[in-house]
Order: structure tokens, then C-alpha cells, then sequence
């Protein structure tokens, strides 16, 4: 039995991981999907205090309260960043480490410091529907989610707090120092995440490539399963 933790990106919740959480289980093994402060069924919990040491305390206290150890963590987008900054900090508990088509910060970096437009659009989301400091959800369709899937995922969106994406990185580099680690691409969505995954590539992590849309937990998930499986 392998204890799995499976961390969502921006915008989402532990809603997005049910496929996968139910694969895995049904493999026999322990699957945790916590929500992030302030999102998905915690955003009656959003306000302006809610940043991105919120996040990490959030998947690091589980961790710690459920005395998980040789887990496989997994972040999906924006997740990637809180993953990186939990395997970080609590290395000796990380045995292997997967990002899903997320961002993989350098320590001083910011998420926008990745983006074409160094976050301008999500800032001016913000302004415009957000009262500065909180960014609406993007229509799904934005992320190649499937059209089956699309309305419900629009539905469940919440907003997130803008200053998660513009905080710099704290990373040591006890991370990169996990037994295992691995990269999966959405290939079949045009983002920020190929650069991601070259950069894989270059420090000999595990890679692989799925032909999907953002959400591959959504769009793919019986073969992220196997992915998860394979490299556990």
C-alpha cells in the first residue's frame, strides 16, 4: 500500500482528483486530495491573509497529523509550486514526487515570473472582478478541459487569491533531492508547461506525455492512474 497526496491547482478542489482517488483506491492504496484554503469547498475561507505559506501549512499539517511518510506527492499546476515548497521542507517524508503539467519555481521565482505576460491578464482580472486581490476562474474551455466535462468544471471553479502567484519561491534544493521525481506533460494544451518539462528533461527526472487537455486528472485519468502506478 502506497499513501498517495494529490494536490490541486488554482481555482479548483479535492473535486477534481475523484477519479484518480478512486482508481488508486480501488488499488488498495491511501489517497489524500486535501482543498486549499480558500478554494473549492474551503471559499467561504478566502480573504486577503490567505497566501501561499497558507497552502504549504496546508498540505505540510496533513502530513504531519496523519504521520504520512513515503508518500507520493503530487501537484497539478499551481500545485506544483506548493508541492516543490512541501518536498522542500519535508524531504525525508517525500519518496516520490510528481508534477502534473505544473510549474516547477526556481528558488526567487514567482508563478508569473513563468508567464508570457508576466501575470497582466490575471492582474487585470483581478482589478476588474476581484477587488484587486482575488482572480476569477478562466472558462474551462480556456484549458482544453473535454467538452463532456466543461460545464461542471466551470460550476465548480472558485476564485483564488492573486498573491499566491506573485510571491518568489523559498526553495533550499532538498526537493530535487527526493528518490524520485517525475513530470507529466499535457500535450494536448498549449500553456506555460513545456518549459517545465524540457527542464526535466535536463535534470534526468522521469517524463511523460499525455494527449489531453489541462485537467489530465479530468480528461485522462485512467492513464494517469497507470502513470501514478508506475512510478510510485
Amino acid at each position: 500500500m502506497t499513501d498517495y497526496v494529490l494536490i490541486h491547482g488554482a481555482w479548483h478542489g479535492s473535486w477534481c482528483w475523484s477519479r484518480v482517488r478512486g482508481l488508486l483506491a480501488s488499488e488498495a492504496h491511501r489517497v489524500f486530495t486535501p482543498t486549499l484554503t480558500g478554494i473549492g469547498e474551503r471559499s467561504h475561507l478566502l480573504s486577503r491573509d490567505v497566501g501561499l505559506d497558507t497552502h504549504i501549512a496546508d498540505v505540510a499539517n496533513l502530513m504531519i497529523f496523519e504521520d504520512l511518510r513515503e508518500i507520493v506527492l503530487v501537484g497539478h499546476s499551481y500545485g506544483g509550486v506548493v508541492a516543490r515548497h512541501v518536498a522542500d521542507r519535508m524531504p525525508d517524508r517525500v519518496r516520490s514526487l510528481v508534477y502534473l503539467d505544473a510549474f516547477v519555481p526556481d528558488n526567487g521565482k514567482a508563478l508569473f515570473d513563468y508567464l508570457p505576460d508576466s501575470g497582466r491578464r490575471y492582474r487585470e482580472l483581478a482589478v476588474a472582478n476581484g477587488d484587486g486581490w482575488k482572480v476569477p476562474p478562466p472558462p474551462a474551455r480556456s484549458f482544453a478541459v473535454n467538452a463532456a466535462d466543461a460545464e461542471w468544471v466551470d460550476r465548480q471553479c472558485t476564485m483564488h487569491p492573486l498573491s499566491t502567484f506573485e510571491v518568489p519561491a523559498q526553495i533550499r534544493g532538498a526537493c530535487d533531492g527526493v528518490p524520485a521525481i517525475g513530470y507529466i506533460l499535457a500535450a494536448g494544451f498549449e500553456g506555460p508547461f513545456r518549459q517545465f518539462f524540457t527542464q526535466a528533461g535536463e535534470r534526468r527526472w522521469w517524463q511523460a506525455e499525455l494527449a489531453c487537455g489541462h485537467d489530465v486528472m479530468l480528461d485522462m485519468p485512467k492513464e494517469l492512474t497507470a502513470q501514478l502506478l508506475q512510478h510510485r
